[in-house]
């Protein structure tokens, strides 16, 4: 079972009895190799991805663009271990998603990545601070550490005057950064993040998106983040374009 701070697996979360994990240090937050993704069979298969293969070093916040369609929301699945690739490799704070099985790849998700999604994914019937806490109560966290963990989080995205308040009662800004507090509340190695202000307007949006990379800083995780705005590309250390199922980097 993975722990925080160490990097092992127990043997019944992978499929062959025993994970291969890599030595982190030195090792890229995140590292993809010659990873490929289709959908269908013959003439009517669409080849979501190619070969992509990339290195994201840790602490970098990387903006991934491309058309609607490219493949964006496919890697990120991919990345996150919400799906599984025809080919390649991906290795994720020095494991290899491919020696994991189900309860390995729950276990990842749910201790080491963190996901920030564009239609917020908050539970309406639950105040913010719950929302928060959610991923701490799944961890089943001492009742404590969850309090002040989620008083933290609140606090570090300015919402800590709205703990009380349910998604319905906080503007779409407001939503979206409760959403970031609770993705990073299990303290994630990665953060996922899908056009998380798709549904914002553009001044919101860019604050939203600068909060964002203050927290990846202060938290000292890694962002992978999917969005198709050219001011809020300029917020990212690295742009990796997505074009033709290829990645080309800028």
């Amino acid at each position: 079972m993975f722990e925080e701070g160490e990097h092992t697996v127990s043997e019944s979360s992978t499929r062959s009895g025993t994970a291969v994990i890599e030595d982190p240090a030195g090792l890229p937050m995140v590292r993809v190799e010659d990873l490929r993704r289709s959908y269908g069979t013959g003439e009517a298969a669409v080849h979501a991805l190619r070969g992509v293969s990339f290195d994201i070093p840790r602490g970098e916040l990387v903006a991934l663009k491309g058309r609607s369609g490219s493949g964006k929301t496919t890697l990120l699945n991919l990345v996150g271990g919400l799906d599984s690739a025809d080919g390649g490799r991906i290795v994720i704070d020095g494991t290899d998603l491919s020696t994991l099985g189900e309860n390995g790849l729950l276990e990842l998700r749910r201790d080491r990545i963190g996901f920030i999604f564009q239609s917020f994914g908050l539970l309406p019937i639950l105040s913010a601070a719950e929302n928060v806490g959610v991923p701490l109560r799944l961890r089943k966290a001492d009742p404590k550490e969850r309090e002040d963990r989620v008083a933290l989080m609140l606090s570090l995205v300015g919402l800590a005057d709205h703990a009380a308040q349910r998604p319905g009662e906080l503007s779409g800004g407001q939503q979206q950064r409760v959403a970031i507090a609770r993705a990073l509340a299990n303290k994630p190695a990665l953060l996922i993040a899908d056009e998380p202000t798709g549904q914002l307007d553009a001044e919101t949006g860019l604050a939203v998106m600068e909060l964002l990379r203050a927290v990846v800083r202060s938290e000292g995780c890694t962002a992978l983040v999917a969005t198709h705005d050219p001011q809020l590309l300029g917020l990212a250390d690295r742009v990796l374009e997505l074009s033709d199922g290829e990645i080309v980097e800028h």
